[in-house]
């Protein structure tokens, strides 16, 4: 743990001034548990506040928090709450959580350790190792304990042969699920689709449309030509 607390100077000579603040500095580096869990954060400078219910750090330049398998890095990071369960970072913001294999880089992110939620803002971009896909948008929300994504803003979704575009999506990672809304788009390989919803699986690529669905098909040995298919508003497809 580093940083440099701001503290009032204690009466009673260098002696004991130099005493407290070691005494202090070690209270500061020692885990904050939440369930079992380590919590440590430091930076290159750092002032808090730990009076009961009042509880507040801000830790600035190569600002770091780390807490089981996540490790978070931003500019900035705020801690908040009892056993400052939350954490508002700013700039330059970098998350790897090692045990699901994600990575998230934003500008800004709220984080609640507690409920296991995070939200960034600001060109978010997630990289689910695991499931081999990026996803990006102007704010993405993960629910670790549901093992769902909410994606909104320029939705921006690559995998493979996929390339997919909406305003808005849910992503449940366990089931390989992805809902997109908001003139979804769809690009499998040189075949488009179009819908109201666009529902995919992400592990065998099979999807269903609802809602004015159109699709542009490219038959093999067709060139640049393609077999067009559109279906009415409030029809389905798969």
């Amino acid at each position: 743990m580093s940083g440099r607390p701001t503290r009032n100077k204690p009466a009673g000579g260098p002696a004991l001034a130099a005493l407290l603040l070691l005494a202090s500095a070690a209270a500061l580096a020692a885990p904050l548990p939440l369930a079992g869990e380590t919590f440590t954060y430091a930076g290159d400078a750092m002032s808090t506040t730990l009076a009961s219910g009042a509880e507040h750090a801000l830790l600035k330049g190569n600002a770091r928090i780390e807490a089981a398998d996540m490790r978070i890095t931003a500019e900035e990071i705020e801690l908040f709450g009892k056993d400052f369960i939350y954490a508002l970072c700013r700039g330059a913001v970098h998350v790897v959580d090692a045990k699901r294999g994600i990575e998230l880089t934003a500008k800004e992110l709220f984080y609640n350790r507690r409920d296991k939620i995070a939200r960034v803002t600001g060109n978010a971009v997630m990289i689910d190792l695991k499931n081999e896909m990026v996803v990006k948008g102007g704010f993405i929300e993960d629910r670790d304990a549901e093992g769902l994504t909410i994606v909104q803003i320029g939705v921006r979704i690559l995998k493979k042969d996929l390339v997919c575009r909406a305003e808005f999506a849910r992503y449940w990672r366990d089931k390989k699920l992805l809902e997109l809304s908001g003139m979804p788009f769809v690009r499998r390989k040189n075949d488009q689709y179009q819908a109201a919803r666009i529902v995919v699986d992400l592990d065998t690529e099979a999807m269903t449309f609802e809602g004015d669905v159109k699709g542009s098909l490219e038959s093999p040995g067709s060139g640049q030509g393609g077999q067009e298919a559109a279906v009415e508003a409030g029809g389905s497809g798969r």
